[in-house]
């Protein structure tokens, strides 16, 4: 039996009648590296949201620092961990509903999969809502996952190619401009600066002003004043500091407010992609890709490929962004596909490095990570909003520049790495994925480390 196969045997067979955790051998430690390396990844786009003023640097993003250190470090977090990390987690859901549900696959598979799949996400949309309202997090991805997953059941008896082009839905979407910006602002804006140029030539020229002329530069006065809102930044800014220096629960209902503005203006944009990742990834699972049955040779060309693509995008991005002109960015129409690249592009990387002998040894601490990837994630935000920065903690908000928070975030993905592997020497799976195992099974399951059957939880579904 395969690995795969042995996967679905022992969702159905171990430990207990009926359904039951993936324990020990049946693991794919693949998927396991994957979602251990997003995971901690994401902390480096995630900790600017934590330790610094929101509002400032999101109106420039030299505001809280632009040494040389700081802008080499924005920058790769820009190349390479921006919606990347998100991207492959998203992957990995897809590809574990598709672990979850084996045995739905067929007509008259079981309701009893389809029962605990939906009771499963529900109680992950449960642990999402109380990262945002007890731990004070706004940017929780698990709600939204959660949401994104109760829509994918229905597509997984389809073929790859036909869930790979309804994945590629949101990047048409996208490239079109819904929700905003998109191609047709590109070209919107190509044709304002275009006038506005033959404006200002014609003024300095000495010659008068036409209609169309006078019409540009009030409508390129407008997109300014739109893009560069200093009373607004200003007040935002303030609000911030205020939050951080008053009493805890300004702190929180700060926190609250921004989560509360995130999901009304973006929660049904974030479930969109989602789903459509989620797509890919079952796709990329159908195809073998994801979980690592296929040669050298494919996910070389699959790593050079994707890199290529999405590397160039990015760099393109990267370079209209550090021009900090109001002018036209490519990065409107081609960011979502830049992000799918790249976040292939990864999967790919990690794949082929487990086939060689010192990759595979190179990423093995990334397994235990992969494991309690859940539980690392709520002590990401533990760390963040209740120690580090918070005003009853080491209070140290808005201290820091681009360089020192990817310092912060890797000394702290550093510690959850060592502190994944001694915890996994002694216990089964991480306390949350404990919780939310026995929650889903709707019985306590095992929480010690059994000498040959470790509990952990399902590939590509913990986060």
């Amino acid at each position: 039996m395969g690995r795969v196969g042995m996967v679905m045997n022992a969702i159905t067979t171990v430990g207990a009648p009926g359904l039951a955790p993936v324990r020990g051998t049946a693991r794919i430690e693949v998927l396991d590296m994957l979602r251990g390396i997003a995971l901690l990844g994401i902390l480096f786009i995630n900790i600017p949201y934590m330790a610094a003023p929101v509002a400032q640097f999101s109106a420039d993003v030299r505001a809280i620092g632009w040494t040389l250190p700081d802008r080499i470090a924005w920058s790769v977090n820009y190349l390479v961990w921006s919606g990347t990390m998100r991207c492959v987690l998203q992957f990995l859901f897809g590809a574990g509903m598709m672990i979850l549900t084996a045995r739905a696959m067929e007509p008259d598979g079981p309701v009893a999969v389809a029962d605990l799949y939906y009771r499963r996400n529900l109680w992950l949309l449960a642990f999402g809502v109380v990262n945002a309202v007890v731990l004070f997090w706004p940017g929780d991805i698990l709600h939204i996952y959660a949401l994104a997953a109760l829509f994918i059941f229905p597509f997984r008896r389809l073929g790859p190619k036909l869930l790979l082009t309804l994945g590629l839905g949101w990047s048409v979407l996208f490239a079109l401009g819904i929700p905003d910006y998109g191609v047709r602002e590109y070209v919107t804006r190509t044709e304002l600066v275009h006038d506005v140029n033959r404006a200002v030539a014609t003024e300095q020229a000495g010659l008068p002003l036409t209609r169309a002329d006078r019409s540009a530069l009030v409508d390129w006065r407008r997109t300014m004043e739109a893009l560069d809102r200093p009373a607004e930044t200003a007040t935002a800014i303030a609000d911030e500091q205020a939050a951080h220096a008053g009493s805890p629960f300004a702190y929180a209902a700060h926190f609250w407010r921004m989560w509360r503005d995130l999901i009304s203006e973006w929660l049904v944009w974030s479930v969109i992609e989602a789903v459509c990742t989620m797509l890919i990834g079952m796709a990329l699972w159908k195809w073998g890709i994801i979980q690592g049955q296929r040669d050298r040779g494919f996910y070389l060309r699959l790593l050079i490929g994707c890199y290529a693509i999405g590397f160039t995008l990015r760099g393109i991005g990267l370079a209209e962004t550090l021009s900090f002109s109001p002018g036209p960015r490519t990065i409107w129409f081609t960011a979502e596909v830049a992000r799918l690249a790249l976040g292939l592009g990864h999967v790919a990387l990690i794949n082929l490095a487990v086939q060689t002998r010192f990759g595979s040894g190179l990423l093995q601490p990334f397994k235990a990570a992969g494991r309690v990837a859940f539980s690392l994630y709520f002590l990401q935000q533990v760390l963040g909003m209740w120690v580090l920065f918070a005003p009853w903690g080491f209070n140290l908000w808005g201290r820091f520049g681009w360089a020192s928070m990817s310092a912060i975030a890797v000394s702290v993905i550093a510690g959850e790495i060592v502190l994944a592997n001694l915890w996994l020497r002694y216990f089964a799976s991480g306390p949350l994925e404990w919780a939310w195992r026995s929650l889903a099974y709707q019985r306590l399951m095992p929480m010690r480390r059994a000498p040959q059957a470790k509990l952990a939880s399902i590939p590509g579904v913990t986060t």
